[in-house]
């Protein structure tokens, strides 16, 4: 064999290695992970449902790696506020829920506009909500429960992930369609939420149900009622508010995915399409309908006008309610 032939074949043999190389993963994404920013606390209804569809949703991007990052804080401001401020080259997202249409109502000086600062990607989908107590509260279903509140103005405490979170709109609004009064103690968070629910050092709240189906189902937490229209599978013994009477006591959640204001239409179209594709994984889909949930998953349009509407209609739940955080 001639040294030139032999020159030949190694040239050969680092090119199909530099190919090969190149068709993996990792160096195909050698440039930055999408970071998937969620202005919420570890344990909560959104962060289970964004985790469930990590694995899916970097397959949907070509292999791209997604890291999920938690900042919560100021009723989803901090994590917001990280958003508005990262490089809008698609690189970054954030998963928003109901607080971010909350926000402009109860913060008289957000430090950026909840919707001039974003771009919507799409309505993710929506989650219900339910109330609990502590099972030590002699109280079973709503109307119980309004005796007590009745019986003891202002002696039991309903807990919520902070001021000025939906939580506390949606724990307030419970209490006002049973006519009673509570008082508000708010947390950093639904973790330790939940975890002084359980201890007995709060003795009610609303919360999401994807985040505390293992308590009830423990028995460590009762539901008092679920704030939506429609029972649920998983919890077929617990009632709607409206089944027991109080109509009003109604809500429920939602998680928008948004980037920053900014991102380049072909951007948009790509992660809406990601996203899309892999919360429709099969896999991905039943443990979404598991924990309750349900698909929407339309387009940046009405992701937009979704916002705006729901913006619009918590300032006035809000101003009904009186919560503001000073």
């Amino acid at each position: 064999m001639t040294p030139s032939t032999l020159a030949r074949r190694g040239l050969l043999s680092l090119a199909v290695a530099a190919l090969a190389t190149a068709l993996t993963p990792s160096a195909v994404y050698a440039a930055p992970p999408l970071r998937v920013i969620l202005p919420v606390s570890a344990g909560s209804g959104v962060d289970a449902n964004v985790r469930t569809a990590q694995v899916a949703l970097s397959k949907a991007l070509g292999g791209q790696p997604v890291v999920i990052e938690n900042l919560p804080g100021a009723g989803g401001i901090t994590g917001t506020q990280a958003l508005v401020k990262a490089a809008p080259d698609g690189n970054t997202i954030a998963v928003v829920s109901n607080n971010h249409a909350v926000n402009p109502s109860v913060f008289k000086n957000l430090p950026y506009d909840s919707l001039g600062d974003i771009t919507p990607i799409t309505v993710i989908g929506g989650s219900p909500f339910v109330f609990v107590v502590n099972p030590k509260v002699p109280a079973a279903n709503a109307k119980e429960l309004q005796a007590l509140l009745k019986s003891k103005p202002d002696a039991l405490n309903i807990a919520s992930s902070g001021n000025g979170t939906i939580i506390q709109l949606a724990g307030r609004v419970v209490i006002d369609a049973l006519g009673g009064k509570a008082h508000d103690i708010p947390y950093k968070g639904m973790g330790p939420m939940i975890t002084d629910l359980m201890s007995g050092q709060v003795e009610m709240g609303a919360s999401s149900v994807v985040a505390i189906q293992g308590q009830l189902k423990a028995g460590t937490l009762r539901a008092i009622g679920l704030m939506g229209k429609e029972r649920l599978g998983s919890l077929p013994d617990v009632k709607t508010f409206a089944e027991q009477g109080f109509p009003d006591a109604n809500m429920s959640g939602w998680f928008v995915a948004v980037g920053p204001k900014g991102m380049p239409a072909a951007q948009v179209q790509r992660l809406h399409d990601a996203l899309v594709a892999a919360f429709n994984d099969p896999e991905v889909k039943a443990s979404f309908a598991k924990q309750e949930n349900h698909l929407v998953l339309g387009t940046p349009e009405q992701a937009a006008q979704f916002l705006k509407s729901e913006q619009d209609r918590y300032a006035r739940m809000v101003e009904k309610a009186k919560v503001a955080v000073e």
